[in-house]
């Protein structure tokens, strides 16, 4: 049976299909272009809202989520690959060092137009096409249109459109609440404080944060700590669960266990044992 998308370590996938996402993260790349629809993607820090065209550099470890509009089809093509499977490829006969812009730009955002925009569409639809062929030439192929691919994203990147205004105050209040976060998620927090922090009444900013992004303001906060505990336990393995509990801003283990597990799908102290084995 072919093994499913994303589990391969090169797989390029077109959908138009609207579906209801959760907040994610993964450890492979992403290359994210969006052909129409109506959609908002949050990908950690910063609210991208998106019009055809979007291409999108994605490290797969930010946590991300879209916010569609299911009422219009949400066409899009995913290209998820390993970088340590691409290394060397994208180093062995290049100029350039050909994922460079996926760890210094980390999630970048280009606005195609024109005949930029069409060959981009020309080389996604073809790479789509190879994922589906079976055969080791089709897979020898879907590389060679992929390091394609990358030299003429790297350089977009040279000369990027990266326009960041947003087309409401909706989006720019949503954002605000954001960054607000990233500072503070550590903290015990409370509405009052962005009330306080951005000068508009409460409610108002839960509502406009759940139209804008998906999910509630305290689901963001939570995603974003235990996303954060993932990344503790993965990186220092002498932390215990409490000192992780801690650090990223819940003030009692047993909430910190069972928030944890309802979203990651086991414990903190079943998770930490797996990456200490490791």
């Amino acid at each position: 049976m072919r093994p499913p998308f994303h589990i391969r370590p090169l797989e390029a996938h077109y959908s138009e299909s609207g579906t209801s996402m959760k907040f994610h993260s993964h450890a492979h790349f992403e290359i994210y272009y969006f052909h129409g629809g109506k959609a908002n993607y949050l990908i950690g820090d910063k609210i991208f809202v998106l019009s055809p065209g979007d291409l999108i550099l994605m490290n797969g470890m930010t946590l991300h989520c879209p916010n569609v509009d299911m009422n219009v089809p949400y066409q899009r093509t995913i290209v998820h690959f390993e970088p340590a499977f691409l290394k060397p490829f994208a180093e062995m006969p290049f100029s350039v060092h050909l994922l460079q812009p996926f760890y210094e730009l980390k999630n970048h955002r280009i606005h195609l137009q024109g005949s930029q925009r069409a060959e981009v569409e020309a080389m996604l639809e073809r790479m789509c096409r190879l994922s589906l062929e079976e055969g080791g030439l089709s897979r020898d192929r879907l590389i060679v249109s992929f390091l394609d691919l990358l030299v003429l994203v790297y350089e977009l990147c040279q000369s990027s459109n990266t326009a960041s205004a947003f087309p409401s105050d909706k989006e720019r209040h949503a954002q605000n609440i954001i960054d607000f976060v990233e500072d503070h998620y550590q903290e015990d927090l409370h509405l009052e404080q962005l009330e306080d922090r951005l000068h508009l009444n409460k409610y108002y900013l839960s509502k406009l944060f759940k139209e804008v992004t998906g999910v509630t303001i305290f689901d963001y906060v939570y995603h974003k700590r235990i996303n954060q505990a993932k990344i503790h336990f993965l990186l220092d393995k002498d932390l215990t669960v409490t000192d992780v509990c801690y650090k990223v801003g819940f003030k009692h283990p047993s909430h910190f266990t069972r928030m944890f597990k309802s979203r990651v799908g086991c414990t903190p102290d079943q998770y930490r044992k797996q990456t200490v084995s490791t």
